[in-house]
C-alpha cells in the first residue's frame, strides 16, 4: 500500500508545507538489495578507555569488507558510528559518549547507523559499573529521536567472552536490512553460548537449512518465506485450507513445500512434524507467524474472539514448539523466531485478546531461552505498524497516526520483519538468544 503523504512531503510544495507547519517529514529509507555490500561508506569505530569490544568489532567490519575509520577529520562523512562503552565503570565515566558522538554525530549520512556496544548490567562487576551500564539505554533511545534522516541508533550488550560473536548482529544493523529497527537493544551471550559459528557465506548463508513459516502464503509470512529462501533456506510453508491455492503457488515458485493445516487443531504438531521428519530428518528453523486479529473492547467481546485469537496466536506456537522439541527434530544450532508485536508490549485499544497472545509469545521466549541445549536459540521479533492488507483497513485518521507515530514518521514494509528473522535464524546468530527486538521504527509506544 503507497504511503501517499510520503509522497506528496517529497513534492517541492510538500517540501515547503511540511518545514513551515513542522509536520512529519518521512525520509526515504534504504532498504538491501541483493548484490549490495554489507556498509556502502566507512564506519567509524571509538571506544571508552579500557573497553573490552573495540578491537573485536574493527576485525569483525574488516571480515565484512567494511572500510573502518579510528579517527575523523573535518569533513569526513560516515555510514556508521560504533562505540565501545564498555569500558565505562561509573557514571562519571559516561562523559565519554558525549565526547564521541558530539563532534561526530552531524557528519553521519542519511540512513546511517550508530551502534553502542556495551556490558550487560547484570553481568557488571559492582553496582556503580551496573548503573553506568544501565545508563546507556536512555543514551541511544534519545539519539535515535535526534539523528533524523532515516538513521538509526541500536545498543548491544556484549556478554564478555562473546566479543567475537557480534559478526551477524554487526552485519545486521550496520546494513540496509534493518533500515525499520531502531532504539532496540540486543543481547548477545548473555544467555546460553558466548559462541557463534563463523559468517562463512553472507549471500546465502541459510544454504541447506531447512526453514518452517507458518502462515506463509501471503503478508509477512510470505516475506519470510521469500527472504528465507532468497538466503539459501528449503521452506515449509504452513497454511490453513482456504489457503491452500496461495500457498502452493507460492511454495512452487520457491522450490519449498506445502503444509495444509489448521495450526489450532489437535493433530497439527504431529501433522508438522510428521513432515518435516520424513522429508527433511528435521528443521533448522522454525517461524511462528501465523496469526489472527479478532478486534473488540473487552467489554463487547465474545468468548469466541478471545479463545481464537489466544489458539492461533499462542497455544499453537506453544505446542508446535514443544512436539518438535520432544522428538528431538530440531537440529543443533537451531533456531526457533516468534512474532509479537508492539501490542504485547505497550498494549493496544480493542486488542486485549491480541495483546494478551503476543505479550505470551515474549513470555514462550523468556520461557525457552535459559532452557535450551546445543546451540538451539529462541528469539522473537515484535513489529509496530506494518504495511499490510490488514493494516491497509484500519481507519485512515488511525491509519495515518499508526504510520507517524515513530522517529521514522512511516510505516515498515513486511520486508523490515522478515530481514530481521532471517539475521536471528542465521547460524551465526548462535550467541543471539532470548531476544524480543522490536521492527517498529522507534515507535512512540512502549519501550
Amino acid at each position: 500500500m503507497s504511503d501517499r503523504y510520503q509522497f506528496l512531503a517529497h513534492t517541492p510544495i510538500g517540501q515547503f508545507v511540511v518545514k513551515n507547519l513542522g509536520l512529519p517529514n518521512p525520509p526515504t529509507l534504504e532498504r538491501y538489495a541483493e548484490g549490495q555490500p554489507v556498509v556502502d561508506g566507512t564506519v567509524l569505530v571509538g571506544a571508552a578507555p579500557g573497553g573490552r569490544i573495540a578491537e573485536a568489532a574493527a576485525a569483525t567490519l574488516e571480515q565484512l569488507g567494511v572500510e573502518v575509520a579510528e579517527s575523523a577529520a573535518e569533513g569526513d562523512r560516515f555510514k556508521g558510528l560504533v562505540f565501545d562503552a564498555s569500558g565505562i565503570k561509573t557514571s562519571a565515566d559516561l562523559v565519554a559518549v558525549q565526547e564521541f558522538f558530539t563532534p561526530v554525530v552531524r557528519s553521519l549520512r542519511g540512513c546511517g547507523r550508530v551502534v553502542v556496544l556495551a556490558t550487560p548490567p547484570e553481568l557488571a562487576a559492582d553496582a556503580g559499573e551496573r548503573v553506568a551500564q544501565r545508563a546507556l539505554e536512555g543514551f541511544t533511545r534519545s539519539l535515535g529521536k535526534e539523528v533524523g534522516r532515516g538513521s538509526t541508533v541500536q545498543l548491544v550488550h556484549v556478554a564478555p567472552g562473546a566479543e567475537t560473536a557480534i559478526t551477524s548482529t554487526l552485519a545486521f544493523l550496520l546494513s540496509p536490512k534493518s533500515a525499520y529497527v531502531s532504539a532496540q537493544v540486543v543481547r548477545i551471550g548473555a544467555t546460553g553460548t558466548t559462541q557463534a559459528e563463523p559468517l562463512t557465506d553472507s549471500a546465502q548463508p541459510l544454504s541447506g537449512k531447512v526453514a518452517l513459516v507458518t502462515g506463509a502464503s501471503r503478508g509477512i509470512g510470505e516475506s519470510i518465506a521469500r527472504t528465507l529462501a532468497r538466503d539459501g533456506a528449503t521452506v515449509v510453508g504452513v497454511d490453513v485450507p482456504p489457503m491452500a491455492s496461495e500457498l502452493a503457488a507460492l511454495m512452487t515458485e520457491l522450490g519449498g513445500e506445502s503444509v495444509t493445516v489448521d495450526i489450532t487443531s489437535i493433530d497439527a504438531p504431529q501433522r508438522i512434524a510428521k513432515h518435516v521428519a520424513d522429508k527433511h530428518d528435521g528443521v533448522d528453523i522454525v517461524v511462528h507467524n501465523a496469526g489472527i486479529t479478532r478486534d473488540k473492547k473487552l467489554a463487547n467481546m465474545k468468548a469466541d474472539g478471545w479463545r481464537s485469537t489466544i489458539a492461533v496466536n499462542l497455544t499453537a506456537p506453544e505446542r508446535i514448539t514443544a512436539e518438535l522439541l520432544e522428538q528431538k527434530l530440531v537440529r543443533d544450532n537451531g533456531r526457533i523466531i516468534g512474532v509479537a508485536s508492539i501490542a504485547g508490549i505497550a498494549g493496544n485499544l480493542g486488542q486485549t485478546n491480541y495483546g494478551t497472545s503476543k505479550a505470551g509469545v515474549i513470555g514462550l521466549v523468556d520461557a525457552l531461552a535459559p532452557t535450551l541445549h546445543n546451540g538451539v536459540t529462541v528469539n522473537a521479533v515484535a513489529p509496530g505498524f506494518i504495511e499490510t492488507q490488514m493494516t491497509a483497513k484500519i481507519p485512515l485518521v488511525i491509519r495515518e497516526a499508526g504510520r507517524r507515530m515513530n522517529s521514522l514518521s512511516q510505516g515498515g514494509l513486511p520486508i523490515d520483519v522478515a530481514e530481521t528473522i532471517a539475521w536471528f535464524a542465521s547460524p551465526a546468530s548462535t550467541a543471539v538468544n532470548g531476544n524480543v527486538v522490536r521492527v517498529c521504527g522507534q515507535s512512540l509506544l512502549g519501550a
